[in-house]
């Protein structure tokens, strides 16, 4: 939410600042005012040539009437007040938001007839534009409107302009105010089912194998027994080694880990637009995470230009105790991404070496673009340093073209499966819904039943 406050009254160090707004305020003279100003100039001078003292005092009168228009509403501009508020401030694309808008008359007298317009980008919508009537003495006035965009980004709104007019039409005074806000539009996500393969997941999720806490030798050790433990807790040998109750300690649950990686490279990816290949990779990865994080995974989000997302973690991962706030971090961060110039995975593998996961950085979800033979070998090596690997391969000319799978993208996904990988083409129009399943009964029925990995994902 954004507020502007009522100027205040200019000082001596801005007596030039003050004349040019004098000056700007009988630029605002409509058509009206200007013809009264003149015929009141005209009617006086032929009043002192006439010598008509009548015919003076009425070339007064239509000449400080616009003048005193003019001079009440240079006051009154900067006695409004105007506040945004967005509702909601992140919105999935396709999605509507409401932006409402709010007008104080902080001043002791009435204002005339106001016109608001808010600066938006062409990609909201047209812009708004609003008619209010006149705002007593310290009242309000509050308008809304709406606000929708296919693509995902970060846009503007603001700033506001309001336009102040007399009710005798006489003039018209625009003043702007600086404050605006942002409307962040994230990627649209789809609802993946919880598939569930061979195996016990180390961690959260459908598959639960607990395992003590190893933080030092005294989480090993037994300790006293407390009021309301359970009884069948109670360490017997301890008890009678210590002299008296000792009970175990509680299981610790160990967070299973997923990386989601996206290929942004730019020669990986045709066409542009909402129905693009890059916006389905970037759309299905930002569904994957939220589904991940969902299911109690500890996630993080990479590119192919080996950077994470900043704040996720110390070590890139999306910590249970922030979930909520690194999924928006993350959701935040894809809808800003573009396309990289590199023209390699290279560097998404040294992001991968440099994990301290102890060798298993757990499960890895891909969303690649074109591969080349170079690039699906380096595709290929990433599955040495996860303990379950599944990729979703686009080839972006089927997208532009409408064709089926060339062979070039399954000889990709030959080398890819050969790999350990269970890879999946993308065609275009395929729901990541169905892919999702999809690549859970590949897995399960892989030999081995999880292709050597003795974990499970959700």
């Amino acid at each position: 939410m954004s507020a502007a406050r009522p100027a205040a009254p200019p000082g001596p160090e801005g007596e030039d600042k003050d004349k040019g707004g004098v000056r700007a305020a009988l630029g605002g003279l409509t058509t009206r005012g200007r013809s009264f100003l003149a015929a009141g100039v005209a009617a006086a001078a032929c009043a002192y040539v006439l010598g008509q003292s009548d015919l003076l005092r009425v070339g007064l009168l239509l000449a400080s009437l616009p003048l005193i228009c003019v001079a009440v509403l240079y006051r009154t501009r900067y006695r409004v007040a105007a506040s945004r508020r967005l509702s909601p401030s992140r919105v999935p694309a396709g999605a509507e938001a409401r932006v409402h808008l709010r007008m104080d008359n902080v001043s002791r007298m009435p204002t005339g007839l106001l016109m608001l317009q808010d600066h938006v980008p062409y990609v909201l919508g047209p812009r708004p534009r609003f008619v209010l009537d006149r705002v007593e003495a310290g009242g309000r006035r509050e308008v809304s409107y709406r606000v929708r965009s296919d693509l995902r980004g970060r846009y503007p709104l603001g700033p506001l302009q309001l336009r102040l007019s007399d009710p005798f039409g006489m003039c018209e005074l625009t003043r702007s105010f600086s404050a605006f806000d942002t409307l962040t539009v994230i990627p649209r996500t789809e609802v993946l089912p919880a598939v569930r393969l061979a195996g016990e997941a180390s961690g959260y999720g459908d598959g639960r194998q607990r395992t003590l806490a190893l933080a030092g030798d005294d989480d090993i050790i037994p300790r006293a027994y407390r009021y309301g433990d359970d009884l069948r807790r109670v360490h017997w040998r301890s008890t009678a080694r210590y002299g008296e109750l000792m009970v175990r300690r509680e299981e610790q649950p160990q967070r299973a880990r997923c990386t989601v990686l996206l290929d942004t490279r730019r020669i990986a990816y045709q066409g542009a637009g909402p129905d693009s290949a890059f916006e389905w990779a970037v759309s299905s990865a930002a569904s994957a995470l939220v589904h991940l994080m969902e299911r109690g995974f500890a996630v993080r989000l990479l590119t192919d230009t080996g950077s994470s997302v900043p704040g996720a973690g110390a070590d890139g991962f999306a910590g249970s105790h922030e979930s909520v706030d690194s999924a928006g971090l993350m959701l935040d961060t894809l809808a800003v991404v573009d396309h990289s110039d590199g023209a390699g995975l290279s560097r998404a593998i040294d992001a991968l070496r440099g994990g301290d996961g102890g060798g298993d950085e757990g499960l890895l979800v891909a969303f690649f673009g074109d591969l080349d033979e170079e690039q699906a070998a380096l595709a290929a090596r990433m599955r040495q340093r996860s303990g379950a690997a599944v990729a979703f391969v686009l080839d972006a000319g089927t997208w532009v073209t409408g064709g089926a799978v060339t062979g070039a993208v399954d000889e990709r996904l030959r080398q890819l499966r050969e790999a350990g990988w269970t890879a999946l083409p993308v065609r275009p129009g395929t729901a990541l819904t169905d892919l999702w399943q999809q690549a859970g009964r590949e897995r399960t029925q892989a030999p081995g039943g999880t292709n050597g990995f003795s974990g499970g994902w959700s």
